[in-house]
């Protein structure tokens, strides 16, 4: 993974690139993560060639996020929103993770705070316990800092081409 540059974000928002860029690095067999907000956005990705694509395809083609970094995160949201629905139904308390396995490879979902999700794409091969247990350090590590102010700046830096990256 190119990390991306970090000029003009704040220090919990670099802080926050930092970890992903760790979690990705650091764990074999993860293909991609995404950082979803309780409303579904994306905030923040592990594939940053794919969100200036995935600008571009907003602009030129409105149909959706096919083939961008929101893929993970749209199916992270609907997974999270699938999970929580089914845990009221079932009144058994909130959801703290999900995992999809997959002939391919696994899809992870785990709460972080207040609504938001860590969702991580990992190959046929990787080692699900590992990629748990750093997930959990992430979520340990990101959620005291995931404020709403924090959440508005990795969104808008997203948004716009040149705040917070080089994509």
């Amino acid at each position: 993974m190119t990390a991306p540059s970090t000029f003009g974000l704040s220090s919990e928002a670099r802080n926050l690139h930092w970890l992903l860029t760790n979690l990705v690095e650091e764990v074999p067999g993860i293909q991609s993560v995404a950082v979803v907000s309780s409303d579904g956005l994306l905030l923040l990705s592990s594939d940053h060639a794919r969100n200036s694509a995935a600008r571009a395809a907003r602009t030129d083609r409105p149909t959706g996020p096919r083939g961008s970094s929101a893929d993970l995160a749209t199916v992270v949201s609907g997974i999270g929103s699938l999970t929580i629905g089914a845990a009221r139904l079932m009144e058994f308390g909130g959801v703290k993770h999900t995992m999809v396995a997959m002939d391919e490879g696994s899809l992870f979902v785990m709460s972080i705070s207040d609504g938001s999700l860590l969702g991580v794409h990992g190959s046929a091969d990787c080692d699900m316990s590992v990629v748990a247990y750093h997930m959990a350090l992430f979520v340990g590590r990101a959620g005291h800092v995931l404020t709403p102010e924090l959440r508005s700046e990795l969104r808008k830096s997203l948004e716009t081409p040149s705040a917070g990256s080089t994509r």
